[in-house]
């Protein structure tokens, strides 16, 4: 048995890393924040490989992150995979970005990813063993317009994993972060055509990226054929940063 939490795992590239573990023989926690009816909609389908749980908990709390934990491990006793994936954006300029919208997306992204990260990781020390994929983005690594908040999430997200590699290393703890470039979800989905065309001009595999793309990555890198790869950060965007 090998049990992995995915945090935001209602929607996009979440519910997909869910059904796709589950498939490969995880009992997934499929952690979210406000909707319960899509949570049981995506344990609905995991149900269908392996044992899931819903949790609903707000992973930029701290105490919200640590009762998810012990209650896995309490649940299922162990924690072999933890995909940091909840995330959230609040775009605008940064003349016109207030405070909160910089604090909120730094909060969730960042503080979510650090706070989980710091619960599971004691466990898998223990242990002597696991995995933690961090959900990062191209958009850490070349910044965006409209987007220094997220930006400066993702970019913190990765500089977290490096610093947990070493870490952890010696614990046979593996980190990792996985960076997509534009992936059609509810995110994208929102852009208009003229938009897409311009962003589809802008890699050179001339296509918006899959959830699936994103998910066979993440599934490769908690398996042992990853087992000599840690520290990474691996691009899934087309060729958009090369």
């Amino acid at each position: 048995m090998k049990v992995a939490i995915v945090t935001g795992a209602t929607r996009g590239i979440g519910m997909q890393i869910a059904i796709d573990l589950a498939k490969a023989g995880y009992n997934v926690v499929i952690n979210y924040n406000s909707n319960t009816e899509k949570a049981m909609e995506v344990k609905k389908m995991c149900d269908e490989y392996n044992e899931s749980i819903i949790f609903r908990a707000d992973v930029s709390k701290p105490d919200d992150a640590k009762i998810l934990v012990d209650e896995v491990i309490t649940r299922f006793g162990q924690i072999d995979l933890l995909v940091n994936n909840a995330g959230i954006t609040k775009d605008q300029l940064i003349l016109r970005m207030s405070e909160d919208d910089f604090n909120d997306v730094i909060d969730v992204n960042l503080g979510g990813t650090f706070n989980m990260c710091k619960n599971v990781s004691k466990h898998m020390a223990k242990k002597r063993s696991g995995v933690i994929i961090n959900m990062a983005s191209v958009i850490g690594e070349i910044g965006n317009i409209g987007q220094a908040n997220y930006a400066a999430s993702k970019g913190g997200v990765i500089a977290l994993t490096k610093s947990l590699a070493k870490e952890l290393a010696l614990r046979g703890v593996r980190v990792n972060a996985v960076a997509p470039g534009y992936i059609d979800t509810d995110m994208t989905k929102v852009l208009a055509d003229n938009i897409k065309e311009e962003i589809i001009k802008q890699i050179p595999l001339k296509r918006i990226g899959t959830p699936k793309d994103v998910s066979n990555l993440v599934l490769f890198l908690s398996s042992d054929n990853a087992s000599y790869i840690t520290g990474q950060v691996v691009n899934v965007c087309g060729g958009m940063v090369i």
